[in-house]
């Protein structure tokens, strides 16, 4: 369905410069040009004014006809902290601004990098992102004016919930899952106690267990970041044992639609393409939890079309008052086209809309 009106844009055509990219298969579009000015002391604030004042933004740059349902936007803006070159908001599907997301950060840093808003030292580029989550660490290795892999430092993360039980509607029936922080609350699923393989063929049936799982988890077991307005559960990962050198492989499910109990044709996601950055960093921190995981050790995490990420856990800490540990996770991504995003004044889908196609709703 349409979404929103010209009104929200103004008189004349409006353009934003992007960089479009990929990160081991699931794509950003990192806004470096064009935005309004975005008011707030803390990336918080920042994020809050996006998703009060400027969500037309996100509708433009993630719906159709510009967009698809496995697009993401990161929007480029001053720093709070003077530890950090730039800041960085992150928008994504169904009104998700995600207080950090791997990927999308790995994709930030490869465009910073490569249009010279970073200066490019090789063969090693140090520096800081501001997030919402906090100050996240960056070492990149680059060679030939390109960056070849990026290593993040992520915030703190935490098991929140072990060995929860949900009761999901639509003949699923009970499943037990655990709730994470990592930069986003993930709920947390064995994928063979559940029946699923993790394969490409099986997506449909990925995608639409575990929408319905995830939603039944926020409903009947919520939780609230306790430093600033964030609720959860609102993505999921899918575990299951790795192979050909891989200590697991997930599958991530994500909004792009809501789910309406009463309408099964909304009982459906969509899949990252990606290992998913704080998904593995949720992982590594529930293993550490679980006694599987080491400070230290490797962890090779693949995804559901066989791109890696490499995490370690650097470090145990307190986070809010939290037992926690401190992940760091390395991969890659690839520019795929510079682009100037045109909003025309009779562009009758100035901020995009939705079928339910390919659309939750």
């Amino acid at each position: 369905m349409a979404s929103g009106s010209a009104s929200v844009w103004g008189a004349g055509m409006k353009t934003l410069q992007t960089v479009d990219l990929h990160c081991e298969g699931e794509p950003a579009r990192v806004v470096i040009g064009g935005l309004p000015a975005i008011p707030g002391s803390t990336m918080v604030e920042k994020r809050s004014y996006c998703m009060e004042h400027l969500d037309h933004l996100r509708k433009l740059l993630l719906l159709e006809p510009r967009g698809y349902p496995c697009q993401n936007a990161d929007f480029i803006v001053p720093p709070c902290s003077p530890e950090a070159v730039w800041g960085v908001v992150i928008a994504e599907q169904g009104k998700v601004y995600a207080p950090m997301s791997g990927h999308n950060i790995m994709c930030v840093a490869t465009a910073l990098l490569e249009t010279g808003l970073v200066p490019m030292v090789e063969p090693v580029t140090e520096f800081a992102l501001d997030t919402p989550a906090g100050l996240v660490n960056i070492r990149t290795a680059s060679s030939g004016g390109r960056c070849r892999a990026v290593t993040l430092r992520n915030c703190a993360a935490w098991v929140e919930k072990r060995d929860l039980v949900v009761e999901v509607p639509g003949g699923v029936g009970k499943v037990t899952f655990d709730i994470v922080y990592s930069g986003m609350w993930f709920a947390v699923v064995d994928a063979p106690s559940v029946g699923l393989e993790l394969k490409p063929e099986c997506g449909k049936q990925i995608c639409r267990l575990g929408e319905m799982i995830k939603v039944a988890a926020r409903e009947q077991h919520p939780v609230q970041h306790p430093e600033y307005d964030y609720a959860g559960p609102e993505i999921l990962v899918f575990t299951a044992p790795g192979g050909g050198g891989a200590h697991g492989k997930n599958a991530v499910v994500m909004s792009n639609g809501q789910l309406l109990w009463d309408k099964p044709e909304t009982w459906t996601g969509m899949l990252d393409r990606s290992p998913c950055g704080t998904g593995t960093c949720a992982v590594m921190a529930l293993r550490w939890a679980r006694g599987l995981l080491k400070v230290g050790e490797p962890f090779v995490h693949e995804s559901i079309i066989g791109t890696r990420f490499t995490g370690r856990l650097v470090e145990e800490v307190e986070a809010c008052g939290r037992s926690a540990v401190v992940p760091e996770i390395t991969g890659s991504a690839w520019i795929t086209q510079h682009c100037q995003v045109v909003v025309q004044p009779d562009d009758p889908f100035p901020e995009g809309y939705t079928v339910a196609d390919i659309w939750a709703a």
